[in-house]
């Protein structure tokens, strides 16, 4: 794809939630779905004609790449949720995630893959595919992440304390499994790939230690997403970039004028129209409507939905920067709340 296509959808007035979850959760056995890739495309692909939009957005289930990983190193599906590195992980560990890297997934991952294909092959939407990022993965990997990373960003490595050599060998079996994902994802057809990486934000990522010249952020979090993205490149195959995390304007900065993605997704913490001064003209952004809230009519009226719709469409079109209004994530299905999660995202997607 090219950079002009996304700018012709923000130019459009494209409105679009992050919502395959929410039809999702329509189906009978939204579980043996999940399972199925070419019933979870079906899904994404009924997502899109609901919402309006030639953008097929897969689930962003961020478990699915610790499971693979864990899998290779022999540690069950039961345990992924739960699971952290005691220790860090030995050179053999490393070995044995490189040699696996063409091996088969297993069935949940690799459903999600054959949606991907579903939809490249059997529509005209645009396929998009979804991974978590390394740092966000690399966290899920750890007890206790912060710690190791604020060590890190003084300056410590791991020759001199266990818990950042952890953070070390961590982050590189996270970028090795990230890679592995996207390269299966690009040979089912995706023409764009969603990376996820909510936990590179100002609670993970000392801003003090930033503010003071450290590297930490380049390093762990700018510079394996740059490897990413040129892998996409490679392919033809377009960066989308979301982080819903607390972030500094420095963060946002340097995503757009780092990483440059075609669509740089943020959450409801930030002003978008305030972001636009940072941001590249040619990088869209979107969001970021707290969607987070819709399950609740106490914290998220449907006026309020209303009003926030319309202040955002407007203070967007004033900073004249591309923008797609849409969720400041994904739009996560609420038991006995679906039908007021519902009626909102209609109210985002028709109010004038």
């Amino acid at each position: 794809m090219q950079t002009d296509y996304y700018l012709r959808l923000a130019a459009s007035g494209l409105r679009m939630p992050i919502g395959t979850d929410l039809l999702l959760h329509e189906q009978p056995d939204p579980e043996a779905v999940m399972r199925d890739g070419r019933r979870l495309g079906e899904v994404m692909r009924r997502a899109a004609e609901r919402y309006r939009t030639p953008i097929a957005m897969p689930l962003m289930d961020l478990r699915l790449d610790k499971a693979d990983l864990l899998r290779t190193l022999g540690i069950p599906e039961s345990q992924v949720d739960s699971y952290h590195f005691s220790e860090a992980p030995g050179p053999d560990a490393l070995d044995r995630v490189q040699a696996a890297r063409n091996a088969p997934f297993s069935e949940r991952n690799q459903a999600h893959i054959d949606s991907v294909r579903y939809i490249a092959e059997e529509t005209g939407l645009l396929a998009v595919g979804m991974a978590i990022g390394p740092f966000s993965l690399t966290t899920k990997l750890m007890a206790d992440p912060i710690t190791a990373v604020a060590m890190a960003g003084m300056g410590i490595t791991g020759e001199e304390d266990p818990g950042v050599l952890m953070l070390e060998r961590c982050h590189a079996l996270a970028e090795m499994t990230v890679r592995r994902s996207v390269e299966a994802q690009i040979r089912a057809g995706a023409k764009a790939i969603l990376i996820c990486e909510p936990a590179a934000n100002a609670v993970y990522i000392s801003p003090k230690q930033l503010e003071a010249g450290s590297g930490i952020f380049d390093r762990l979090v700018l510079q394996p997403a740059l490897r990413v993205k040129q892998q996409l490149a490679s392919a033809g195959v377009d960066l989308l970039f979301h982080d819903c995390g607390e972030l500094t304007t420095g963060m946002v900065r340097q995503f757009g004028q780092r990483l440059r993605p075609a669509i740089l997704s943020l959450g409801g913490s930030r002003k978008l129209w305030e972001d636009a001064a940072v941001v590249p003209k040619e990088v869209v952004l979107f969001g970021n409507l707290p969607t987070k809230s819709f399950y609740s009519d106490a914290v998220m009226s449907a006026e309020r939905v209303r009003s926030l719709t319309t202040e955002l469409i407007e203070k967007m079109r004033g900073a004249g920067h591309p923008f797609i209004l849409g969720s400041e994530c994904d739009v996560l299905h609420v038991p006995d709340a679906a039908e007021t999660i519902r009626r909102k995202v209609d109210v985002m997607l028709n109010c004038r």
